[in-house]
């Protein structure tokens, strides 16, 4: 089995530079990148040092429900392309040593079990292992130190 990562869709990240609300119902902030430490969801690469960037609340489930965790994130101030969806790890995750992965059910409710942190080199390995359960609908990939939401991952 394969696995896709998937960035943010473009259709929020352009939401939420065109001042949409956040997921607390507030209007992202705008902040200036020091080039290191903040990892865009939209192009999955770090915010260039001396750009704007938002930093918003962001909930990547479709409702609000006890399961739904929302936390902050950060988005490259002006436009920036995509990450493609992907079978390959995206590359900014490779320079990281480890990562949470969590599985969760197609209700949006976290399948238990499955969450663990793994070496980022063993991503996939570790998701479609996860994908062996017929309950995982989808997993997300969060920071192993701040549980921030990275991406979301599907069978590909």
């Amino acid at each position: 089995m394969t696995v896709k990562y998937k960035a943010l869709p473009t259709l929020d990240a352009e939401a939420f530079r065109s001042r949409a609300s956040d997921a607390n119902g507030q209007v992202p902030e705008h902040h200036v990148s020091d080039g290191g430490g903040n990892p865009c969801r939209h192009c999955l690469d770090y915010v260039p040092l001396g750009e704007d960037m938002l930093v918003l609340a962001y909930r990547p489930f479709p409702d609000p429900q006890p399961y739904a965790e929302l936390g902050p994130i950060f988005l490259c101030g002006r436009a920036c392309q995509r990450h493609a969806d992907s079978t390959n790890i995206p590359k900014l995750f490779l320079e990281w040593e480890r990562m949470l992965v969590r599985g969760y059910k197609s209700n949006d409710r976290i399948q238990y079990g499955t969450g663990q942190v793994v070496a980022t080199s063993d991503l996939t390995e570790a998701c479609e292992r996860l994908f062996e359960d017929p309950d995982v609908a989808y997993i997300h990939l969060r920071s192993a130190s701040n549980n921030c939401y990275q991406c979301r991952v599907e069978r590909a």
